[in-house]
């Protein structure tokens, strides 16, 4: 019995196919957690998500920002730019089984070892206000919304940039805003947790005043480990209570995986070269 954590696999599913050949991934004995953007940009997005639905409660997904564009989409709230990979979705025989089963995806999970140590996982990060049940709680206030009868009302409120910060008092539109774009956007922030969504580069070229967001010296979920995806630009990073996963298949990189043992601290890293599908810029 294993467990693995893959990073964004955005429409690849050639890349994840092998990833899986290649770990012998077994439906009946190992899980497999998606840390977001499973779809858009590569190829194959449709197909991505029929392997994953054929694999049933072994896969465990969470949503990243193309996913919930996947469904701004099919909603009509946001029209497929000229990158995006959607149409085999949005097009397809079986489109409302796709599109129902990606609305029931949370925005975060979190694993628990038997010594206690806390596993997070989200698609870009968290904001340093929040703790881990914090997270997982905020998190699911949007879960609701995306899987209720309420959703469309939700994609029309779903983008902007403002609020840019935390504020336990907000309400409606705006926290929820505020929420999707801490899980599936952030990537550089303030030390006090304001965001930014205008730089994508890597965290070594932080913009002036900014630093990555898990570098804020009094996040609340220091002490956890958490697990993203996201950031390409970032690239592998695999620190006692940080990983990140996302490892730019969709621009020829690699699909990475990383096996953890029921402790955490036991990692063994799986990855496969990826066919360059876009071109960055």
């Amino acid at each position: 019995m294993s467990t693995y954590l893959i990073g964004d696999i955005q429409g690849c599913d050639s890349a994840l196919e092998k990833l899986l050949h290649q770990i012998s991934f077994s439906p009946s004995r190992d899980t497999l957690y998606l840390l977001g953007d499973l779809i858009n940009r590569g190829p194959a997005s449709a197909e991505v998500l029929r392997r994953c639905m054929q694999l049933g409660d072994a896969v465990k997904p969470l949503l990243g920002n193309h996913d919930l564009h996947l469904l701004a989409s099919a909603y009509g709230v946001r029209k497929p730019g000229k990158r995006d990979t959607l149409q085999s979705i949005l097009n397809a025989p079986d489109r409302s089984d796709l599109l129902h089963w990606v609305s029931q995806q949370p925005l975060a999970r979190c694993l628990e070892s038997a010594s206690g140590q806390r596993l997070l996982m989200v698609h870009a990060g968290v904001l340093p206000q929040w703790s881990l049940a914090d997270t997982l709680a905020l998190a699911d206030e949007v879960h609701q919304q995306i899987k209720s009868d309420a959703l469309p009302e939700f994609l029309m409120h779903m983008y902007g940039n403002t609020p840019n910060q935390w504020d336990s008092q907000l309400s409606g539109a705006d926290r929820l805003r505020v929420i999707v774009n801490a899980l599936t956007r952030i990537r550089f922030c303030s030390t006090d947790g304001v965001m930014d969504f205008e730089s994508s580069e890597s965290a070594d070229a932080a913009p002036a005043g900014l630093i990555p967001w898990f570098e804020c010296p009094e996040r609340k979920t220091m002490n956890d480990i958490i697990a993203f995806g996201h950031w390409a630009t970032l690239g592998l990073m695999n620190r006692p209570n940080l990983m990140a996963l996302d490892t730019g298949c969709v621009w020829g990189g690699c699909l990475s995986t990383m096996e953890i043992g029921s402790d955490f601290e036991e990692r063994r890293l799986h990855q496969i070269d990826c066919e360059q599908a876009q071109k960055p810029g």
